[in-house]
C-alpha cells in the first residue's frame, strides 16, 4: 500500500516526526513517500492509497506556512480520494488553551471533507511534555500500520 505523508512544520519537529514515519512504514512493509514541499501534483503523481499528515500548529491554532500551499490546493481541488485511510498526528503545546494541535484539527476537517476516513484518533503531541516527539509517536504509528493492514 502506498502511504503519502505530508507535513508542515514551524521548527522542523514535524518534519523530524514525519520522517520518521517514513521509516517506520516502509519497514512496515509500505511504500511510504514523504516530501516536505510536495504540491498536489507531486501527491497525485504518487497514486496514494492512504494518507498520513504531521503537523505543528502555530501560535493561532493555524497550520505551518509550508503545509498551507498543499493544504489549500487540496481544498481548491478536491481530488477523489474519497474512502481511503488516513491518519493525523498533531504536534502543539497545550498551553495555547483552545488553538492546541488546531493544525491537526484542520487537516481532520479537509479529510472529512474529501471522505478520507480517518482509520487512528488523531495522536496529539504535546510540546510542553514531549521532548521525544518521534519516539513517543511510534506506539500511535504501530497502531495506525496495523489499522491499515486490517
Amino acid at each position: 500500500m502506498k502511504v503519502a505523508i505530508l507535513s508542515g512544520s514551524v521548527y522542523g519537529t514535524a518534519e523530524e516526526v514525519a520522517r520518521h514515519a517514513e521509516r517506520l512504514l516502509n519497514a512496515a512493509g509500505f511504500e511510504a513517500w514523504h516530501n516536505p514541499r510536495a504540491s498536489l501534483a507531486d501527491v497525485q503523481a504518487f497514486a496514494p492509497q492512504a494518507f498520513l499528515t504531521v503537523t505543528s500548529t502555530t501560535g493561532m491554532g493555524e497550520l505551518p506556512d509550508n503545509l498551507q500551499p498543499l493544504y489549500f490546493a487540496i481544498r481548491d481541488h478536491l481530488p477523489a480520494w474519497g474512502g481511503l485511510p488516513g491518519g493525523v498526528i498533531a504536534l502543539g503545546d497545550a498551553s495555547y488553551g483552545d488553538t492546541f494541535c488546531g493544525g491537526g484539527e484542520l487537516v481532520r476537517e479537509l479529510y472529512a471533507e474529501l471522505g478520507i476516513r480517518e482509520v487512528q484518533a488523531m495522536l496529539r503531541l504535546d510540546a510542553s511534555e514531549s521532548v521525544t516527539p518521534e519516539s513517543d509517536a511510534e506506539p500511535w504509528l504501530a497502531a495506525f500500520s496495523a489499522a491499515l493492514k486490517a
